[in-house]
């Protein structure tokens, strides 16, 4: 039987199983399932996920969600996964485990609230939040520093002084594209001064290419969208409060 694959190419961990398949050559069903219309809240999609949250699996009756249990399942689970996403040999396993579970504490927790707070939230009928965008700023500037100073080591181009990309390269470098819809001087503010982080998020997209790009049109699709609104009025922050479909015409 086929993977099923539910996702929404906004979400951040979505697109890194998405390319990750597309990478090592797993076929796979994308089934969409559109956060903006709740459909993660519906039965159907229960059933797959009670916890009602993209991105999720199914493989034959086996259904799993978790972007990074996801991850490690995929690379143990297919054969011609190349050994470098997900190494055989405990010791480098362990430390690809280590940013991993870092990140979901850190570096998810600041970008994806502070993304959330001043871009995202008016699509999901919400208002714009700049007190949590202020705490989740710190978090994520100091995430930006550490992976400049504790995970990315001067021996290697990738995470963990790797010289190839693993699922940890992978996950992160999702989390930090979806940067990306800010206002631009926003971004560069906040990413700018982290020279080490940029060279690594090139490095990474470029051993990704083509899949990364195509995976990501959509979120260059939706920052277009956005800086389209704040053009009209005339403002990065706040933002209109006016509802966003982030799929339509894309």
């Amino acid at each position: 039987m086929t993977l099923k694959l539910y996702v929404d190419r906004m979400s951040q961990p979505s697109r890194a199983l998405l390319i990750f398949c597309k990478l090592n050559g797993i076929d796979f069903e994308e089934v969409y399932i559109n956060l903006s219309k709740r459909q993660h809240l519906s039965p159907e999609f229960k059933e797959v996920n009670p916890l009602k949250q993209v991105p999720a699996i199914m493989d034959g009756r086996f259904k799993l969600f978790e972007s990074h249990a996801i991850l490690r399942y995929l690379a143990c689970a297919f054969p011609g996964v190349a050994d470098h996403w997900y190494p055989a040999d405990l010791y480098k396993r362990a430390k690809v485990d280590s940013v991993l579970d870092w990140h979901h504490s850190n570096l998810r927790r600041g970008a994806a609230v502070y993304v959330f707070s001043t871009v995202l939230a008016p699509a999901f009928g919400l208002p714009l939040n700049q007190q949590a965008a202020a705490e989740a700023e710190k978090v994520l500037l100091a995430s930006l520093a550490k992976i400049e100073s504790v995970w990315l080591q001067k021996k290697g181009r990738f995470l963990l002084g790797s010289g190839q990309p693993s699922i940890a390269d992978l996950s992160l470098v999702c989390e930090i594209m979806q940067l990306e819809v800010l206002d631009e001087k926003d971004h560069k503010r906040i990413i700018g001064p982290y020279k080490r982080v940029l060279k690594w998020i090139d490095d990474t997209k470029n051993a990704m290419e083509p899949h990364f790009g195509e995976v990501h049109l959509i979120l260059f699709k939706a920052k277009e969208k956005f800086q389209k609104q704040r053009d009209a009025v005339g403002s990065s922050f706040p933002q209109s409060s006016r509802k966003l479909d982030l799929h339509s015409k894309m």
